[in-house]
């Protein structure tokens, strides 16, 4: 029956319990049950079966819990406002990182462009609704409205910028579709036209004469003549310094950030002249890798020409480092600043801007208007139409070579490009002598592919 114990510890009986404890099994045998051993093996059984499925009916309503709070926080996240979604996609894709693979990622300007015009054209009217409640047909009013004011790029970038904010929300499942993945561009800025204008040689010949009467300064003008020499983009022009300011290379590329979230974008990149080793070099670029340019005798020429209008820091007397600086010196010209200057001087005479230049047609080309970006479409042209190689011409203008032979083909035709750099700036200095009349008597013979 069980050990006695006056107080009745854990385990043991008093003689009231044995006594009752007895009883009870007398009336158990009363009742029929002969073979007690068996009757409390059952007994005892049936408290285990009681206790495991007292357990597991605990672990499956803890398991019903957790769904229940893991649903209730889906359901919080789905019920995110527009502009709490917009926070978090801004912090994880738009602010600028490394990636696992060692790439940039995000944009330069840490989406700061991005936000203003949500700000402007987005928050008002759908920020705080909740972004599972936004659809199709809430989109197309903001982007009328853009369109209204004559900005159909901008509509577009707008389209482009909602549907990867509204992509990143589908695939954290905060909202089951992107409810505007269906809208095209076609619909709203309509589709983008890629410029190709590239400048014929009879217009080359024509700049060489009108530049000089355009009012531009001389830095603008050999800046011109230094895209067509390099095939650089105006950004890198930009951010062109001399090769003594290396050692404020940290300082420098501060500066250029800076600019570049200044100016809402991140066009302007650092880069190193070297007249000496005839090098311009980029440690990183619009590609996100370095790029090396040689520097041939007729860019050499445009640079040395750009050294003599060097100026002295306002403060330290200090020769500035940015070969195009600003009017404080503190940094590098804005694109947007040496793009205006062309596009100024390419209009009718009855289009003349008040507190403009005065010069209003005096870069207007036969072939229409034209940009600095133009003029490095117009250096790939001339070194192809002089037998140069596409591969070549392609290392030349920093492109990234696509699909498998971008993974596989590492060369990037150094010795190859100092010969095209070479012709290319040959074919330069000659179409500036023909127009200038300092070259007579030449025939320009295109070289045989």
């Amino acid at each position: 029956m069980g050990a006695y114990d006056p107080k009745g510890r854990d385990g043991y009986l008093t003689l009231a319990a044995a006594r009752e404890k007895a009883a009870s099994w007398s009336k158990q045998y009363q009742d029929g049950a002969r073979d007690l051993r068996q009757h409390f093996a059952k007994v005892e059984a049936d408290r285990l079966q009681a206790s495991e499925d007292a357990h597991q009916q605990a672990d499956k309503d803890k398991r019903a819990a957790a769904t229940a709070e893991q649903q209730a926080e889906l359901d919080r996240q789905r019920r995110l406002t527009v502009k709490q979604v917009f926070e978090r996609w801004a912090a994880t894709e738009l602010a600028p990182h490394v990636g696992g693979d060692g790439k940039r990622i995000g944009r330069k300007d840490g989406g700061q462009y991005v936000r203003e015009q949500f700000d402007r054209r987005v928050f008002g009217t759908l920020g705080e609704i909740a972004v599972m409640d936004v659809r199709k047909a809430d989109i197309p009013a903001i982007l009328d409205a853009v369109k209204a004011e004559g900005k159909l790029r901008t509509a577009n970038m707008l389209l482009a910028d909602l549907k990867q904010m509204f992509r990143f929300a589908a695939e954290r499942e905060i909202i089951e579709h992107n409810p505007i993945e269906l809208i095209s561009k076609r619909k709203v800025g309509g589709k983008d036209i890629k410029r190709d204008r590239v400048l014929s040689n009879d217009e080359l010949a024509a700049l060489v004469k009108q530049l000089p009467n355009a009012n531009l300064s001389k830095r603008t003008v050999l800046g011109l003549w230094l895209i067509l020499a390099t095939g650089c983009r105006i950004g890198e022009l930009m951010g062109a310094v001399w090769a003594d300011g290396k050692p404020q290379q940290p300082a420098l590329q501060a500066t250029v950030d800076a600019h570049n979230v200044a100016q809402k974008s991140g066009a302007v990149q650092l880069g190193f002249v070297d007249l000496h080793a005839r090098t311009w070099y980029l440690p990183t670029t619009k590609n996100q890798r370095d790029h090396l340019i040689h520097l041939s005798d007729f860019a050499v020429k445009q640079f040395t020409e750009l050294a003599t209008l060097r100026e002295a820091d306002r403060v330290t007397v200090e020769p500035l480092a940015w070969v195009f600086p600003d009017s404080r010196g503190t940094g590098p010209v804005g694109i947007k600043s040496f793009g205006k200057q062309l596009a100024d001087r390419q209009s009718s005479e009855s289009a003349r801007l008040q507190n403009r230049t005065k010069s209003v047609d005096a870069l207007v080309l036969e072939g229409g208007r034209w940009t600095a970006h133009d003029l490095r479409r117009t250096a790939s042209t001339l070194m192809s139409q002089l037998g140069i190689s596409n591969d070549v011409i392609n290392e030349c203008e920093n492109h990234i070579k696509q699909g498998m032979s971008g993974v596989y083909i590492q060369d990037r035709r150094e010795s190859e490009q100092v010969k095209a750099f070479d012709a290319l700036g040959q074919r330069l200095a000659l179409l500036q002598g023909m127009a200038d009349g300092s070259v007579t008597n030449v025939v320009a013979m295109q070289r045989s592919r």
